[in-house]
C-alpha cells in the first residue's frame, strides 16, 4: 500500500456521516472501543470539530488531558480509522497511552491501514517536537505489535500495574532519519 491511499487529516464540518459511522462501529466493536473522546452525538458536529482544534492547541482542555491532535484516516472518502498524537505525555500517558494511540474500524482491519496511519504520523510527531514517540498497545493485540515493530518501533517493556486488567507492551518510535 502507498501513503496516496490512505490521507490522514485532521476532522472537517463535512465528515459528519462518515465519523458518525466509525463512532457506532467501534461502539459495536468487541469490546466496545472510544473512536472519539468527549464526542456527543448531541452537540453541533462544527462544535465538535471546533473543540478538537483547540485540544490541538492546548486549549479547553478536559481534566487530565494534554495537548492532542486528533486525525481520520481517509481512504476514496470513507473513514477507515483514527489517530491521536499527545504533544507530550503526562503521568499516565507515560505509562499507558503514549504519544500516539490508533484505531481501525472492523470492516477495514488487516489492510494496511493502521501501519499507513502510524507511518504517517511520525513525521508530524517530529514537526511537533517529539524526538522519540511512546506507542502502547495490549500485551494480547499481536496486530497492534506488529503494526508498531513495523513502523521501527523498539519494545521497552511491558506494563505490570495492579490497576490494569489487560497490560501494556511499550515501544518508543524515533521520529527523526533512521
Amino acid at each position: 500500500m502507498t501513503s496516496i491511499e490512505l490521507e490522514l487529516r485532521t476532522l472537517c464540518d463535512g465528515d459528519e456521516e462518515p465519523f458518525k459511522r466509525a463512532v457506532k462501529a467501534l461502539e459495536n466493536d468487541n469490546p466496545p472501543w472510544t473512536f472519539a473522546f468527549d464526542f456527543d452525538e448531541s452537540v453541533v458536529f462544527s462544535d465538535y470539530v471546533d473543540k478538537l482544534d483547540l485540544w490541538s492547541r492546548g486549549q479547553a482542555l478536559p481534566e487530565d488531558f494534554v495537548p492532542n491532535t486528533f486525525f481520520v484516516g481517509v481512504v476514496r472518502n470513507i473513514i477507515v480509522g483514527r489517530l491521536s498524537i499527545r504533544h507530550h505525555l503526562n503521568d499516565y500517558l507515560e505509562k499507558i497511552g503514549g504519544h500516539i494511540g490508533y484505531g481501525v474500524i472492523p470492516a477495514y482491519r488487516r489492510q494496511g491501514y493502521a501501519t499507513e496511519m502510524l507511518r504517517q504520523a511520525i513525521p508530524v510527531c517530529a514537526s511537533l517536537g517529539i524526538e522519540k514517540a511512546l506507542v502502547t498497545c495490549d500485551e494480547g493485540n499481536a496486530g497492534s505489535r506488529k503494526v508498531i515493530e513495523n513502523c521501527r518501533g523498539i519494545y521497552a517493556g511491558t506494563t505490570s500495574l495492579p490497576e490494569l486488567t489487560v497490560q501494556k507492551r511499550r515501544y518508543w518510535i524515533t521520529t527523526g532519519p533512521v
